[in-house]
C-alpha cells in the first residue's frame, strides 16, 4: 500500500489517526483487505469475494478470502500483532469405495493461496511491515470446504 492510499483510507475513517501512528485491528484487517482486493490477478481467480472478519455470506459455497486480526498489542514501538487470511474452496465430491466423500480441492487451495501470498508480498508501508509466519489447511466439516490459514504477522515501527 502506498502512503497516499493510506492517507485516503485515514481521512476517509478506514484507519484511525493517532497523530502518533498507532495502529488497531480495524486498520490491519483493512490493509490486508485493502491489499488483497486492489490485486487484479487475485480477484479474477477467485469465484467469491475478499471480506473482513464476520462479513462472508453465510454458508457460501464460493471461493472466498476473509481477513481478520486475532491479537494486536497496544504498546508501541515496535507495536506487533498476528491476523489470519483464510482462503476457501469448496470441496469435490467423489465416490471412494462405494462411499460419496468430500475431499480438498488441493488444485484449487495450491493455486489461490499461491495468488494470496504474492498479492501479500507486494503490500508495503515504511515503518509497517508484515510477513507470513505459518500456512496450514483446515477442514471446514459442516459447509465442506477446507481452508488455506494463513498466519500473517505484524510490527509496527512507525514513530
Amino acid at each position: 500500500m502506498q502512503k497516499a492510499d493510506a492517507l485516503n483510507m485515514i481521512s476517509a475513517g478506514y484507519i484511525a489517526d493517532y497523530g502518533f501512528d498507532m495502529i488497531d485491528s480495524f486498520d490491519t484487517d483493512n490493509i490486508l483487505f485493502s491489499v488483497l482486493n486492489s490485486n487484479v490477478e487475485l480477484k479474477t481467480l477467485l469465484t467469491g469475494g475478499i471480506y473482513p472478519q464476520g462479513e462472508r455470506p453465510l454458508n457460501s459455497n464460493r471461493e472466498d478470502i476473509c481477513v481478520n486480526t486475532i491479537n494486536l498489542t497496544q504498546e508501541y514501538i515496535p507495536q506487533s500483532g498476528t491476523s489470519n487470511v483464510n482462503i476457501y474452496v469448496a470441496d469435490k465430491k467423489l465416490k471412494i469405495e462405494g462411499q460419496e466423500q468430500y475431499i480438498p480441492n488441493r488444485k484449487r487451495l495450491k493455486l489461490l493461496a499461491k495468488a494470496t501470498m504474492q498479492a501479500l508480498s507486494s503490500g508495503t508501508e515504511q515503518g509497517l511491515q508484515f510477513w507470513i509466519s505459518n500456512q496450514n489447511v483446515i477442514r471446514e466439516q459442516s459447509i465442506n470446504q477446507h481452508y488455506i490459514n494463513l498466519r500473517i504477522e505484524w510490527q509496527n515501527f512507525k514513530k
